[in-house]
């Protein structure tokens, strides 16, 4: 399609042309990367959703489903569609900023430092090496490597921005500009720790603060990693795809513009109920019951661009991954906000309902997207014919059917889960009130989710299968893409005014659209304006950031303090840290909502002020097991040597568990080398550890630990358990919930005696 874009004055004038060679090479790179580290990512998966439904299958101390269920979410979202992404933007930026990117050296530095970060994922998550906070488990030099690389690619995008030879940025680059400035912001602010070691750092946020930036960074890098940059990929690939026009300019305009508004807000509702103020968890419900309408507006816009090229769906896999991407898009950003709202979430919220969630978001919308988009590029990349179109078309329905399946079995196991947690029987007692009768009802549908997930992984190796053999297929040899464009001087300094000559450059057919509908708009001309535009991206992003997180940190009244909690002894901070390692909170929560369910089965509810020593916050988000929140106090305190047992096989002490063993921790000595650091890094986040506390720590660890070992013995348990990991471990369990216990008896003592004083 040829563009005359004015009549103007220099209509006889012919724009000087130049030679334009885009950088294909780097594409190819990421796509490789996207198929194989998607391929690993999702076996992953398939492992830890067998761990689930089959215990046996924790074969080994670096397999254990705590140790890889955050190498699972890596891999997806930061290997898989972080990959996915960057083929995305390398490819559709150099055409609609008709230009090369900044810098080849940039852009290899790019693709290298993020496999060598996925690779050190890779191997410290298995050992053990986290942060334990959702989406941000990598320890401090790794995300030191993450911001610098980060940092790397955003130079050479708004390098590319600034030498760009058409002046109007189209909707695509919107979407790549709010992730890049979005997420360097996020990851900053919620990676701020003080190291206690090489691998070892504590966050400098504690407890309600801690768990508020934290969502606000988790809700925040699904908005601006896993929706943003897809929703560009979705503004410029399918269009291409169906070779039409995106169906409404002025719709993409309020769908950008409202999401990068509100987007930023709505991370709070992932608190509902805790010790969050009710203030801040409301105000993300109010903001993510808005994000529906513009998310659903950008949904409508998709599906309506694809409309004229739905003859072709029968035979083109292509845009049947398209179609049923976009339309997962709809459905999770539908389900989204009603699982914010709190009547809604009370039930949802530590169940499968929200696994299921998530994965039709990651699976359905990144996924689909992410394989149409690598079918489409394929026969462009590597100047062939896709190998099999028929494989193709198998992927699409083996991963369609595995999603459904997926989805519908964590769905049923989700819903069943919050109705039998809060059942009452007819004498007004909890109907299940040992835990694991929950968990042995949901065994049959964590076997369907296997089934589906193993589905999903077919087709994902179909496709892999299928890239690698058109690949081997191509004869052709593998070249840039070189065009002929207006240059820059021309375009920058008023292309408007000169008119395309027949036969010369041909736009996109996506821009024609564009410039057709935008003509005069205001928001045209913010376009032409890259620094301006970038600039009020950051500041729409920043209003939310600072009105939620400001008040936390600096109205003191938002998190009461309260006089009997004291910081861990040093043995009971090297358990939590064993705990942490261990990866016990992606299975147990610690916060226990004000409900008359919860406060039944695990005592008081969550108070601010119990975790301000919490570096990080361990509130959790999934119940595979208990709340461990009173562990220390009341019915649910065990012995020393039940813990033990339970960690040696937790078969021995209820036959129905699922729980792995840890028979490690019986073996290991414990390894306080680095105690008097940790101690010393927590000084310095305001912990009011003393001197002689620090000097003392070893000493006092290894009395501490004598003596639980020596109540072991005496319990009947085994000997010999001095200074080995499992006491330090058992030292935590049972000092949690210790602290507000103590207070609440006090306040009863007082209470008692102010009743009786004359």
């Amino acid at each position: 399609m040829e563009a005359a874009l004015s009549t103007g004055p220099a209509a006889h004038a012919s724009p000087r042309m130049e030679q334009v060679t885009y950088d294909d090479r780097i594409v190819r790179w990421f796509v490789y990367a996207t198929m194989v580290w998607g391929a690993v990512g999702m076996l992953v998966g398939l492992i830890i959703a067998l761990q689930i439904a089959w215990w046996p299958a924790n074969v080994h101390e670096v397999l254990t489903f705590g140790r890889l269920r955050p190498l699972h979410t890596n891999a997806v979202i930061f290997a898989f569609a972080g990959n996915a992404i960057f083929a995305a933007i390398y490819y559709s930026s150099q055409r609609l900023l008709k230009t090369r990117m900044f810098s080849d050296i940039l852009s290899q530095a790019h693709f290298w430092g993020w496999q060598g970060i996925i690779v050190s994922a890779a191997i410290t998550l298995p050992l053990g090496y986290s942060q334990s906070k959702e989406y941000a488990e990598l320890e401090w030099p790794i995300d030191i490597a993450i911001a610098v690389v980060w940092v790397v690619f955003a130079i050479n995008f708004f390098g590319a921005i600034a030498r760009r030879r058409e002046k109007h940025l189209y909707v695509a680059i919107w979407f790549y500009i709010a992730t890049i400035i979005t997420v360097a912001v996020l990851h900053i602010f919620n990676s701020l720790v003080i190291p206690a070691g090489v691998l070892k750092s504590y966050s400098v946020y504690a407890g309600v603060q801690d768990a508020l930036v934290q969502w606000w960074y988790g809700h925040n890098a699904v908005a601006f990693f896993l929706t943003t940059p897809f929703l560009g990929l979705m503004y410029y690939f399918p269009p291409k795809a169906a070779n039409r026009p995106v169906f409404s300019y002025k719709l993409s305009i309020i769908h950008f513009g409202s999401l990068v508004f509100i987007y930023i807000w709505a991370g709070p509702h992932h608190l509902h109920y805790t010790a969050l103020p009710e203030w801040a968890s409301t105000l993300g419900m109010v903001f993510s019951v808005m994000l529906w309408m513009p998310s659903w507006g950008g949904m409508l816009n998709g599906l309506l661009t694809l409309r004229g090229a739905w003859g072709k769906l029968r035979d083109d896999a292509v845009l049947k991954f398209f179609v049923v991407g976009i339309t997962f898009y709809g459905m999770s950003t539908f389900e989204g906000p009603m699982l914010s709202v709190k009547s809604v979430n009370a039930l949802s919220h530590y169940t499968d309902w929200t696994i299921a969630h998530v994965h039709s978001g990651a699976l359905g919308w990144n996924g689909f997207m992410t394989f149409g988009m690598v079918y489409w590029l394929v026969p462009k990349l590597w100047k062939t014919e896709m190998w099999s179109k028929k494989l193709a078309n198998a992927h699409f329905w083996l991963g369609t059917i595995g999603i459904i399946v997926y989805v519908m079995a964590m769905y049923s196991a989700g819903v069943a889960q919050g109705l039998m947690w809060r059942a009452f029987d007819e004498t007004g007692r909890l109907a299940y009130p040992d835990f694991v009768e929950t968990v042995a009802e949901l065994i049959p549908m964590y076997w369907v989710r296997v089934v589906g997930g193993t589905l999903y992984l077919a087709g994902t190796l179909l496709g892999v299968l299928n890239l690698v053999m058109s690949v081997v297929k191509s004869k052709a040899k593998l070249s840039d893409e070189t065009v002929s464009v207006t240059a820059r001087e021309v375009v920058m300094g008023g292309a408007e005014a000169i008119p395309l000559p027949r036969g010369g450059v041909k736009y996109d057919d996506v821009l024609n659209k564009v410039h057709a509908q935008s003509h005069g708009n205001i928001h045209r001309m913010l376009e032409g304006w890259g620094g301006v535009f970038t600039v009020l991206v950051l500041v729409g992003i920043l209003v939310g950031s600072i009105a939620e997180i400001v008040p936390m940190i600096l109205v003191k009244s938002n998190i009461p303090t309260i006089a009997s909690v004291q910081p861990y002894t040093p043995l009971e901070l090297e358990g939590r840290d064993l705990y942490i390692r261990e990866g016990c909170n992606n299975c147990h929560s610690q916060m226990i909502r004000p409900m008359r369910h919860e406060v039944e089965r695990y005592g008081e509810y969550g108070k601010p002020g119990e975790y301000v020593y919490e570096h990080p916050f361990l509130w959790g988000s999934k119940r595979t097991g208990p709340d461990l929140a009173r562990e220390g106090v009341g019915k649910l305190r065990k012995s020393h040597t039940w813990h033990v047992r339970h960690f040696e096989n937790p078969r021995a002490v209820n036959e129905k568990s699922i729980m792995p063993a840890y028979g490690w921790l019986l073996e290991r000595d414990l390894d306080m080398s680095h105690t008097q650091q940790k101690l010393r890094a927590m000084i310095t986040l305001g912990v009011p550890y003393t001197e002689a506390q620090v000097e003392s720590a070893v000493s006092d660890a290894e009395k501490q630990s004598a003596s639980i070992a020596a109540e072991i013995e005496a319990e009947g348990g085994p000997a010999g358990l001095a200074n080995k990991e499992v006491v330090a471990m058992i030292a935590y369990l049972q000092r949690l919930g210790v602290d507000l216990d103590r207070e609440m008896k006090l306040g009863a003592e007082a209470s008692a005696q102010s009743e009786v004083a004359p």
